[in-house]
């Protein structure tokens, strides 16, 4: 999958592990100002894609994780840029990061269970495409 679309997994490729099975896209204007705003919170195999390469934590009820990825390549493969972890809520913003292209918001501890260090790729991979767990 190369185009950012709604429903989509996030999936790293060396290991195969499943970061994320239920991944939404906020690609308007809008849309990606809303955020996670208003939300009480995100599922623990949920997240939100943004494409910007900051976030911001105001109007947030609760602590999440932010994977900073590359644009996807000529085989729809993304690097991980950067691992923000346990970004409390209210308090702050993450500034630009330099090389991303995207980010996707995570429940907060999904990084460290999954183990991904800045240089991993990644996958977004159809929902429809994946095996039941």
């Amino acid at each position: 999958m190369s185009a950012v679309a709604d429903g989509f997994a996030v999936r790293e490729v060396a290991g195969g592990t499943l970061v994320a099975r239920r991944v939404n896209a906020a690609m308007g204007f809008w849309a990606r100002f809303r955020g996670l705003m208003g939300r009480d919170a995100l599922a623990a195999d949920e997240g939100l894609y943004l494409p910007d390469s900051s976030i911001h934590m105001f109007f947030m009820r609760f602590p999440i994780d932010a994977l900073f990825v590359s644009s996807a390549d000529d085989r729809g493969l993304r690097r991980v840029v950067a691992l923000r972890h346990d970004l409390p809520p209210w308090r702050g913003m993450v500034l630009p990061v330099r090389g991303a292209a995207g980010v996707v918001e995570l429940p907060a501890g999904t990084l460290r269970r999954s183990g991904l260090q800045p240089g991993d790729a990644v996958r977004f991979d159809d929902t429809a495409t994946l095996v039941a767990a």
